[in-house]
């Protein structure tokens, strides 16, 4: 286990028993109202879970939503949810318990988008793997539906780069940037997380099935609906603010001007995540939306798994390595042999004393600087003068006068 993971799991809140009437509570919660549902949340967070249930069914919960509520209620069955949930390998993960994640509480204070947000109520999860546990370090990677072959490309090396770093690769199973992500994480031999907006055992999109399969044997599904449950539009938005809150950071790897994957950054913004963004082409449509947030400060550039690390990690730990440009063999030259070099003459042969003029060092120090460069390659007498060698005439040559020599 990772320094950074035993400090966040060190640093937790302390966990307590869930009783079973508090789980079919909680159960029941996830089918009463649609994910984000600010009153509901608010009203659980001050009175509990069993609390609320009972004052659904009783009548006494305040609000013009009490009668959606009981209709719900009515159809609902808990029990048979988590025994559903149980036969394919899923559990409801209720708030406070070990499998909670203190990350999600952010979203408490995180405000709302199109009025929805809040913390969930609990969380269907499928696979073996600790909620927990597998996001301490984690990084969400987002991006459009209608990926490029460039976008997918780059997502895959990401999830696997990300992966090989030990980084829980978190996303939203969609067609486009977020299988790619998820694909690359696995098969790196690392974890991913996708956070659906239907049940934890409905495959959507369909073709999708097999990859789901994969992800909840390597790594784990995560729902706010009960099994059995088909998306419906708002969800697909309202997960976003999962993924975001569940994670170190948001990632967007291409996403057109309007996308659900500025919809997960503005949500990673809120929960004071760090935002990142890979560029595209100026021309790219698909990058448009990337280019905002890079343009308005939003989203920090990156383009490689070293430096989303660095972004998510803490202030100067695990920095990525320097970019430098292609070394050349003058970089080993010191100052003085580059300032004689670049006053030797390319093609017709020139005498010490015009050297020196040029370089501005003295005839005595240029004429053994000469000798040395003569003896690496960089130069060549030519009667009394010295001009470049023709390696170095070759590599001074613009490729567009190549095949001039033979006209």
């Amino acid at each position: 286990m990772s320094e950074e993971l035993m400090d966040a799991v060190a640093g937790a809140q302390p966990s307590r028993a869930v009783s079973d009437a508090e789980r079919l509570a909680c159960a029941a919660l996830t089918t009463m109202g649609e994910p984000g549902d600010l009153v509901l949340a608010r009203f659980v967070g001050e009175h509990g879970a069993e609390a609320t249930v009972q004052a659904i069914e009783s009548g006494q919960f305040p609000g013009r939503a009490l009668g959606d509520y009981q209709t719900r209620l009515a159809t609902s069955s808990p029990a048979r949810d988590l025994d559903q949930a149980a036969r394919i390998g899923a559990r409801l993960v209720c708030p406070g318990e070990d499998e909670w994640t203190e990350a999600l509480d952010v979203l408490a204070s995180a405000g709302a988008i199109e009025r929805r947000g809040g913390v969930p109520l609990a969380l269907w999860v499928r696979g073996q793997a600790d909620l927990r546990l597998v996001t301490a370090r984690s990084c969400a990677v987002v991006g459009a539906r209608a990926a490029s072959e460039y976008g997918q490309y780059i997502a895959g090396e990401l999830g696997a780069g990300l992966a090989d770093r030990g980084i829980t690769v978190v996303s939203g199973a969609a067609f486009g940037i977020d299988a790619a992500a998820h694909r690359g994480a696995l098969a790196g031999g690392g974890v991913t997380v996708a956070v659906l907006a239907s049940g934890v055992d409905v495959a959507y999109p369909r073709a999708h099935q097999q990859l789901l399969g994969w992800i909840a044997e390597e790594g784990l599904i995560v729902s706010e609906v009960p099994p059995g449950s088909t998306p419906r539009r708002p969800r697909f938005l309202i997960r976003n603010r999962l993924i975001a809150a569940l994670t170190q950071g948001t990632l967007v790897v291409e996403a057109a001007l309007r996308s659900g994957a500025l919809n997960t950054a503005a949500w990673a913004e809120r929960c004071h995540r760090e935002v990142m963004g890979v560029p595209g082409p100026v021309t790219s449509m698909t990058s448009a939306g990337v280019h905002r947030l890079l343009r308005d400060g939003i989203a920090t550039l990156v383009t490689d798994a070293d430096e989303v690390v660095e972004q998510i990690s803490r202030i100067g730990e695990n920095l990525a390595p320097a970019k430098l440009g292609e070394r050349r063999p003058r970089d080993d030259l010191d100052a003085r042999a580059r300032q004689v070099l670049e006053a030797v003459p390319v093609i017709r042969a020139g005498g010490v004393a015009g050297i020196s003029s040029a370089a501005g060092i003295p005839p005595d120090e240029v004429l053994g600087t000469l000798g040395e460069l003569l003896l690496v390659g960089y130069v060549e007498r030519q009667g009394n003068g010295w001009r470049l060698s023709a390696r170095e005439r070759a590599n001074r040559r613009h490729p567009s006068t190549a095949g001039r020599d033979s006209l």
